[in-house]
């Protein structure tokens, strides 16, 4: 199977419209999905959100976040074995292992971009946890994919203001739905399109997660629990609990709570399936450990730095221009861990000066607390802008460089649109393999990287996703 992030992602495509009530039309949809005719090339792209997923959540193993979660989960239960956790080397729990994968594929904010969040991070450990419990084919975890993504877009669709601004983290809120649309989608089979609308429903009421605690292990912890939260929520629905049938259109439900301007279009008809968003969407790989907010900057001071041959000791004054939503997020203006520094602008600029790379090797409290690296900190100056992208309005429309010598030069980028990794600027195959190794070394886990990425990649082939624990 191809691997589509390696083309820029499609033009827009007609969206197939229906009169049905919205919760009812998600339900409808989920039961019965359409593809409009693509769904290999979309479970080709689901393919590349889970083949990085593993990478960062197996990375993400020893992160101390992850080590709380597991110690949480053996005080309070783990649960029949049901589903691999690669951290604890044993079966746990579906919501339980969904919880842990979850938290450790955003431990180290490695994992991919879309929709102002995290999409992958919460779609994948729970439908590799709930299509291993089933038994489930590698098609249908992607298909699944597909609807949990589709779900997603329809209601982020809905809103043209900035969630960060509100304090809303969009991975936490969003993924639950997300994620309970493709683990009833697996579930189908057994249950009826009123069970999926209280299971959406259900997943709505489970919305949670805030941006005032990114920079800490609460952020990792949003993605965990809207991971769990989805799987019970499909549970408590086909075990006859109810929830309210339009609570995406009705004015006090999910949308218009979680409304930044109060403005949510709640009447628009439905616009679900068709040609899967994820194809003119997309998926971005990000190519630095840290939030990615940072990211075009980030490239821009390693071109600066590349094309002048600069050195720390040449830098008088660095201006970086970035979104308003970018700016809230990366908070952190004189981190002193490498946590902190996940979400400091300050921390991109100077790292990428200073070790010429921004990695998982620079993300440590040592580093971070470096002499150098805290000087080049202060240089750093910040202006927002209030152009945003029309697509993703979490960022602004592009962001900027000008770095000013001690000899009196400034160089500037210019405007930078998409960062490396981007969907509309994607990875290299080679390079995505080798950030998927990269991590598997990472992790220090006792598994054969290049085995565990081939079996990855021949996920649509499989007749049992269980297999795929076998290489781990």
């Amino acid at each position: 199977m191809p691997i589509a992030e390696m083309t820029p992602v499609a033009a827009p495509p007609a969206r197939l419209k229906t009169s049905l009530p919205l919760t009812q039309a998600l339900a409808r949809y989920v039961r019965a999905p359409h593809f409009g005719g693509q769904e290999a090339a979309a479970c080709a792209l689901a393919l590349t959100g889970t083949l990085d997923t593993l990478a960062t959540l197996l990375a993400g193993q020893n992160e101390p976040v992850v080590r709380i979660v597991r110690a949480h989960l053996a005080a309070s239960g783990t649960g029949p074995a049901e589903a691999p956790a690669p951290s604890l080397q044993q079966l746990l729990g579906t919501a339980q292992a969904a919880l842990v994968n979850a938290v450790a594929g955003h431990a180290l904010d490695y994992d991919d971009v879309a929709m102002s969040a995290h999409p992958s991070t919460v779609l994948v450990p729970t439908l590799w946890a709930e299509a291993h419990r089933l038994g489930a084919s590698g098609a249908e975890l992607l298909r699944a994919y597909v609807v949990g993504y589709e779900v997603w877009a329809e209601l982020f669709s809905r809103e043209s203001g900035q969630y960060h601004l509100k304090g809303w983290h969009p991975t936490g809120v969003f993924g639950v739905v997300g994620a309970a649309a493709g683990v009833a989608y697996l579930n189908r089979e057994t249950l009826t399109e009123g069970q999926v609308a209280q299971a959406l429903s259900l997943a709505a009421s489970s919305a949670a997660g805030l941006v005032a605690n990114f920079g800490t292990m609460a952020k990792p912890w949003h993605a965990g629990r809207a991971a769990a939260a989805a799987i019970d929520a499909v549970r408590l629905a086909q075990l006859g609990m109810t929830a309210a049938t339009d609570v995406f259109e009705h004015h006090a439900g999910f949308l218009a709570a979680l409304s930044p301007s109060g403005e949510c279009d709640l009447q628009r008809p439905s616009t679900i399936g068709g040609v899967p968003r994820l194809l003119s969407w997309g998926l971005s790989i990000k190519c630095y450990p840290v939030c990615y907010s940072g990211h075009r900057v980030i490239d821009g001071v390693l071109q600066l730095k590349a094309a002048h041959g600069l050195q720390p000791q040449d830098v008088q004054r660095v201006d970086v221009t970035i979104g308003n939503a970018q700016a809230s997020m990366l908070r952190n203006h004189r981190p002193v861990s490498g946590l902190e520094a996940k979400f400091s602008i300050e921390f991109d600029v100077a790292c990428a000066l200073v070790a010429g790379d921004v990695g998982l090797a620079q993300l440590t409290d040592v580093f971070t607390q470096r002499a150098d690296m805290q000087a080049l900190m202060a240089k750093v100056q910040v202006h927002t802008t209030e152009r945003s992208d029309p697509v993703d309005p979490a960022f602004s429309l592009a962001d900027s460089v000008r770095i000013t010598t001690r000899d009196g030069r400034r160089l500037e980028t210019g405007e930078i649109r998409f960062p490396k990794g981007h969907a509309m600027h994607p990875l290299s195959a080679e390079a995505l393999r080798s950030k998927f190794l990269d991590c598997v070394a990472y992790s220090g886990l006792p598994c054969d990287g290049a085995a565990l990425y081939d079996a990855v990649r021949s996920l649509a082939q499989m007749p049992d996703v269980r297999a795929l624990a076998q290489h781990l």
